[in-house]
């Protein structure tokens, strides 16, 4: 993607992640993810009482695709703690800001401007071109978690990099009756369970919209069933407020 004109003196004046600010694969960390996994690790295990299932879904080398339900405001670091290999994980620039965003930059996780994702996506693309773990929420944004429908960025670049999908649910992270921003207390039961890594795109439709479309359908059904699944599993019901 060609940048324009003035991209180098937006980048100059706000760290990637700022708002308005074009985030590039040079400016990912790419040793971010080993310190922030641990963190994640100790925040999933120790702070919290996460269950994980389905593990072993999960390829230990190779570009790989994860695709999370999205409730609660903990997903992105909880997600991240619990993938046993380092991941780049999409999410809204705008918890690139202050304290949090400077600790965002250092994990090595990729901004997305929501209304204009393309940067964001061209940068995942190259890190699954160097056999990476990129993770993304398809819903776009916090809700019941349910996947009744997904954005096109994680068919485009399942159709444009080949990699499988693993699907995630991500379940307690936000009971019943609770915002979207509440945060967990102190040693509340979690889960995520990872279900089994599926191709999304048929490599002899092309790269075109046929091709994302079909991915995108692929990717939305396939969701929702593992979501259901895991729920039935557990035991533990998705939020019943939409509320965002």
């Amino acid at each position: 993607m060609t940048e324009p004109k003035d991209a180098g003196a937006a980048r100059s004046a706000k760290p990637a992640g700022s708002p308005g600010q074009i985030v590039t694969p040079d400016d990912i960390r790419r040793w971010g993810p080993v310190w922030s996994r641990r963190v994640g690790w100790m925040l999933a295990h120790v702070f919290w009482n996460t269950t994980v299932i389905g593990a072993e879904h999960i390829p230990r080398t190779g570009r790989l695709l994860i695709a999370a339900n999205h409730t609660g405001v903990i997903d992105g670091p909880l997600l991240h703690g619990v993938i046993g290999r380092s991941s780049h994980i999409i999410i809204k620039e705008e918890m690139f800001s202050g304290v949090i965003g400077f600790l965002m930059r250092g994990a090595g996780q990729i901004p997305v401007d929501r209304k204009n994702g393309r940067a964001a996506l061209q940068t995942a693309l190259a890190l699954l071109k160097e056999d990476r773990l990129v993770g993304v929420f398809p819903e776009g944004t916090r809700g019941r978690g349910d996947v009744k429908e997904t954005k096109a960025g994680i068919a485009w670049l399942a159709v444009h990099s080949g990699a499988p999908v693993v699907p995630a649910a991500i379940l307690g992270s936000r009971p019943t009756g609770r915002k979207p921003g509440h945060i967990p207390f102190f040693r509340t039961r979690l889960h995520v369970v990872f279900g089994e890594p599926f191709v999304a795109a048929d490599p002899a439709t092309g790269k075109g919209r046929k091709a994302v479309a079909e991915a995108m359908e692929t990717i939305q059904t396939r969701m929702s069933e593992h979501v259901h699944a895991a729920s039935e599993l557990t035991g533990v019901e998705l939020p019943g407020s939409t509320e965002i």
